[in-house]
């Protein structure tokens, strides 16, 4: 009888173990878990960052193929030499203001 209660009480100290040992790998598993989630959440944020940026990115160089495309005209040839030159045509008459 000894002997078959001693095997009980060391099936059950086996049992114990084996069950804590499963305890802490879930444990462990779960914490991993949690882990690789507020990466992915992490990834996620930068991904739609980076999308955004590149949205941006495409429409400034839209943009800027306008604005080469009108650096081309003669519109902008005369803007220019308006604005920053002060040149007219030879027919016009400027008006300036007196202070």
């Amino acid at each position: 009888m000894a002997a078959v209660r001693r095997r009980k009480n060391d099936n059950r100290a086996g049992k114990r173990c084996i069950g804590l040992i499963l305890v802490a790998f879930v444990a462990a598993m779960s914490v991993q878990i949690v882990n690789l989630y507020q990466k992915d959440q992490e990834y996620i944020r930068q991904q739609t960052e980076l999308e955004d940026r590149l949205q941006e990115q495409i429409e400034r160089q839209a943009e800027l193929e306008q604005y080469e495309a009108y650096t081309q005209t003669p519109e902008y040839v005369e803007d220019i030499a308006r604005s920053k030159l002060g040149l007219s045509y030879g027919d016009e008459i400027i008006f300036k203001e007196t202070p």
